[in-house]
């Protein structure tokens, strides 16, 4: 594993990350995925979808997101058109109505910092490039292909210490609950929440494993006792998911 980590943020007006468990009315995560993290670098690079995932497996790629905006959701009705029998109507036809309107959960004015690092040089040369020169392959998106995003590149920065054990530490990322050993709860002006999401995926789209994350709603620090974390040269403390 290369030991410099790839850091860059995105932001988009509104982003969606649809939650495995809703059907009618999709809600969103409150943070991206590491599966939706790793489709995103993937559009940046010009990977096909179904290659990345052989890629950018959890024991080639370590990615962490750090929250930069705090989290915003609104809900929107979205006309959505009816091709239930394989064709479109533009009209109504016996019981065959052309659309039907759904109320979409969105984060609102999302940004988020993405801490990337790859076995493979070939992707990490090639995404340093990219991100450097602000070109991308494909159009960058948060979620859904209509949720167009921009984004910057922060730097390359090598680990400085990979910690284990230790004191309480300030953690900047999302951070996976089973990496915790304690727990500050009581942190003043700070509001925690906690997602399961899903962190591994085969090439099928077949969700293989899922984590528990806790975040602050704001994108403060987390202070944390943890069995293992690692700490870059620009002092940010990273649990990639």
């Amino acid at each position: 594993m290369n030991s410099q980590f790839i850091v860059f943020d995105i932001w988009a007006d509104y982003a969606h990350f649809r939650k495995y468990y809703t059907t009618s009315s999709p809600l969103t995560f409150s943070i991206p995925p590491r599966t939706a993290l790793i489709g995103l670098i993937s559009a940046i690079l010009g990977l096909d979808k179904d290659e990345y995932l052989v890629h950018m497996t959890k024991d080639k790629c370590d990615i962490a997101t750090r929250v930069l905006a705090p989290v915003k959701k609104v809900r929107m009705g979205q006309n959505l058109i009816n091709t239930k029998d394989g064709y479109w109507v533009p009209v109504a036809r016996g019981f065959h109505e052309p659309r039907t309107q759904i109320r979409f959960e969105y984060l609102k004015d999302p940004k988020f910092r993405v801490y990337f690092q790859c076995k493979d040089n070939e992707i990490q040369e090639n995404l340093l490039t990219k991100l450097s020169e602000h070109k991308s392959i494909y159009t960058p998106c948060l979620g859904l292909s209509e949720l167009l995003a921009d984004f910057s590149f922060v730097g390359a920065f090598q680990v400085g210490e990979t910690l284990s054990n230790t004191d309480f530490l300030d953690v900047n990322t999302v951070l996976p609950l089973d990496l915790v050993d304690k727990l500050e709860i009581i942190q003043p002006g700070r509001k925690f929440f906690k997602e399961r999401i899903p962190t591994e995926m085969l090439p099928g789209r077949v969700v293989t494993e899922y984590r528990e994350v806790i975040y602050e709603i704001e994108g403060k620090p987390i202070k944390a006792k943890l069995k293992s974390t690692l700490v870059l040269e620009n002092n940010d403390v990273i649990t990639p998911m």
